[in-house]
């Protein structure tokens, strides 16, 4: 019960700070989630610790989550990423016999589902900036027949769920979250053709991957087409027309790449949150993974900012009336809340991708 109270806290917190971060959250097909019953979300990956944060907060249920298990090496992060609902999931990266405690997590998983529990994966196995929907791995096939073979009569729901972000290498960036169509596992398990049927589900799923995120299929030519993207300073978040303009290769509706006419108003919040700002400067240059750049601003606005306000109007409460003080609190709050939600979210600008890859060289 308090584990519960605890993670709908969190998730309220996580929300509320996303809506101050983001410029806006699209959703769409979230009439698809099965209200009740087994459920497995099956998302790209194209930005670190940001993606299963979208997917928490803008889903109507709770849900558990299989993350690297890299991130449970520290004791306090361990016990503190369980009471959120997260598992460790190993790779062979990990070593051939930390792989082999996957079986444990597995059966924890099928119990998961026998109690009509949601799960999130992620297929590709990996966080990747690419606008693409890479080949997914088995390893999601094998926990829902692995349910599906100890308990043969249960009912499992695939819901593919397609992340695209505007500009995540910048803050505000808009970001559109879209729920597929649901897949009955049961329909395409066969265990007398295992190969197929494995097969067979992971096409399914990756297909609507593909249509739920923007996706460019041409790997020879994918930063030429990028790059024209980038130039016409398309909307990302909506997938639809942005593939369909892949699609059959027209490059032609432009839209203007937009001022930043709130530019003062960000040196005015920078001024302001002097602090918290040297915070990030000061860690961002340690970040060696650009899928993680976004995921680490988060956590440095959500943690820091509302602490440094909060110190700065007790400490004016001291020198003025309490009215004041509080008023100072709530103007801070609206000026981040002003420039996040009307400040213009452009596409990502080439001269910063290749200083970005430049610095994230091991060369």
């Amino acid at each position: 019960m308090l584990q519960k109270i605890w993670y709908n806290l969190f998730r309220l917190l996580v929300k509320i700070g996303l809506y101050f971060y983001s410029k806006k959250i699209r959703v769409s097909g979230a009439k698809n989630i099965p209200k009740k019953g087994a459920v497995l979300f099956c998302a790209n990956h194209p930005d670190g610790l940001i993606d299963p944060l979208m997917i928490t907060t803008n889903c109507p249920r709770e849900s558990y989550y299989l993350v690297r298990a890299a991130a449970f090496n520290n004791p306090l992060v361990k016990r503190f990423l369980g009471s959120l609902n997260l598992m460790p999931i190993y790779r062979m990266k990990d070593g051939v016999s930390e792989v082999g405690k996957n079986k444990e997590i597995f059966e924890n998983c099928f119990e998961l589902f026998k109690k009509g529990e949601t799960l999130l994966i992620y297929p590709e196995a990996s966080h990747n900036r690419k606008r693409t929907i890479r080949p997914l791995s088995k390893g999601f096939t094998r926990i829902v027949f692995g349910a599906l073979e100890k308990y043969s009569d249960l009912k499992i729901t695939i819901i593919p769920v397609g992340l695209t972000y505007q500009n995540a290498s910048f803050y505000p960036s808009k970001v559109a979250v879209n729920y597929g169509k649901p897949i009955a596992v049961d329909t395409f398990y066969n265990i007398n053709e295992l190969n197929i049927s494995i097969n067979n589900l992971k096409e399914e799923v990756s297909n609507q991957l593909k249509n739920l995120s923007v996706h460019i299929a041409d790997d020879e030519n994918y930063n030429a087409i990028l790059s024209k993207l980038n130039n016409l300073n398309v909307d990302f978040t909506n997938v639809d027309l942005v593939n369909q303009m892949i699609k059959e290769n027209n490059f032609t509706a432009k839209n203007r790449r937009k001022t930043n006419f709130l530019k003062t108003l960000y040196y005015i919040i920078l001024l302001n949150s002097f602090f918290p700002m040297l915070i990030w400067i000061k860690i961002a240059k340690k970040i060696d993974e650009v899928e993680f750049v976004d995921t680490f601003r988060f956590a440095i606005n959500v943690l820091t900012f509302p602490i440094f306000y909060g110190l700065q109007t007790w400490i004016l409460s001291f020198f003025f009336d309490w009215k004041i003080a509080f008023s100072y609190l709530i103007i801070s709050l609206l000026l981040i809340l002003i420039y996040s939600k009307f400040s213009p979210t452009n596409t990502e600008n080439e001269e910063y991708l290749k200083k970005l890859a430049k610095r994230l060289s091991p060369d």
